[in-house]
């Protein structure tokens, strides 16, 4: 199985929905089990929600990995007004808006590999993967 990218605009709610369909279906290519793919579903859901209500709509780039490891990576990007304080923003029950506050710190736990780069006025990034066991 080659490595390939696809890239989904998220710009309202039945992106979000494209999103986490075309991660199952990353997920089942690669092999990850039924409570990976669960946990790698709900962060991409999560971070695809975030673009669309903080990062006004982005996109997210879903690669399936079959190299040394196998898995699936996604990068979601938004052009939105930044996080200033990405600490901050990881910890629970912190929120800018009306969530609950667990949105990115519940991500990265679920997830094997998070990174976040964000500045004010310039936009998101965020990349999570989730590697087979």
């Amino acid at each position: 199985m080659p490595t390939t990218t696809e890239t989904l605009p998220i710009k309202n709610g039945d992106d979000i929905v494209r999103v986490r369909q075309k991660v199952r279906v990353r997920a089942v290519e690669v092999g990850l089990s039924l409570v990976d793919q669960t946990k790698l579903i709900t962060a991409a859901s999560e971070l695809a929600r975030n673009a669309l209500d903080y990062g006004k709509g982005g996109h997210a780039d879903i690669e399936t990995i079959a190299e040394l490891k196998r898995g699936v990576r996604i990068v979601f990007r938004d052009k939105g007004p930044g996080i200033a304080d990405i600490q901050q923003a990881l910890t629970d029950g912190f929120t800018s808006g009306n969530g609950l506050g667990h949105g990115l710190g519940g991500a990265k736990r679920l997830v094997d590999d998070f990174h976040i780069q964000s500045h004010p006025g310039e936009g998101t990034t965020v990349t999570i993967a989730r590697w087979k066991r």
